[in-house]
């Protein structure tokens, strides 16, 4: 069994997943806080192996402006700032301004709170209004929303950018006829993507899967 459930896959054998874990690098002790506190809380993180891929994408790309949909307490921000570089820019929404407050906590103590804009309402809405095109976009909003985030991802983001998503394979129920609203927007966004001539897709079964486009 991996350490803590909320990072476990759903599809993987457990022994895969612990191996997985036993490999990474132990994280600092910012990142270790806000892996204990999604844990004790409940709050949904991508956790430290999508940090890294993140991490890995947004350096090899040499991305510098990002903007991330559906950031809660900043998890997966921290990973992007640091590996967009002093340069960098990320853009972080949420509509909760009790986690905008703890995630500027946890962005100072990471040492990049100077490259994060924290933006408070509708990832979406926010995404529309900000001005300019990004290298990268990360979505990760309510799986309801997906069909949506695409239809407001794909103007903003400028050609040869990485369009990135979590949860694309939701615990193995996109398999199934859906029974939720969350399940059928995840569904229509697989579909969506795979069928776009604007993005050139590959979806990863690492934890909840991952599905990492690029724009044409």
């Amino acid at each position: 069994m991996v350490k803590y459930k909320n990072l476990a896959s759903a599809f993987v054998r457990g022994d895969v997943d612990e191996y997985l874990y036993a490999l990474l690098p132990k994280r600092d002790a910012v990142l270790r806080e806000m892996e204990t506190y999604a844990r004790k809380n409940r709050v949904p993180i991508i956790g430290p192996a999508v940090g890294r891929l993140l991490a890995l994408l947004a350096a090899v790309s040499r991305a510098t402006r990002i903007f991330e949909m559906g950031s809660a307490i900043g998890y997966s921000a921290v990973w992007l700032a640091r590996a967009a570089g002093p340069r960098g820019e990320v853009f972080y929404p949420d509509g909760n301004p009790e986690n905008a407050r703890r995630a500027a906590r946890h962005f100072h103590r990471a040492g990049v709170g100077h490259r994060i804009h924290i933006l408070t309402g509708d990832a979406l809405a926010l995404l529309r209004k900000t001005p300019g095109t990004f290298d990268l976009i990360f979505n990760d909003v309510d799986k309801h929303q997906y069909p949506a985030a695409f239809r407001a991802a794909l103007p903003k983001l400028r050609r040869g950018g990485l369009f990135i998503t979590d949860n694309t394979l939701w615990s193995g129920r996109v398999t199934r006829q859906a029974a939720d609203a969350a399940t059928r927007g995840i569904q229509r966004f697989n579909r969506m993507v795979f069928s776009s001539r604007q993005l050139f897709p590959v979806m990863l079964p690492l934890r909840d899967g991952v599905t990492v486009c690029r724009k044409r």
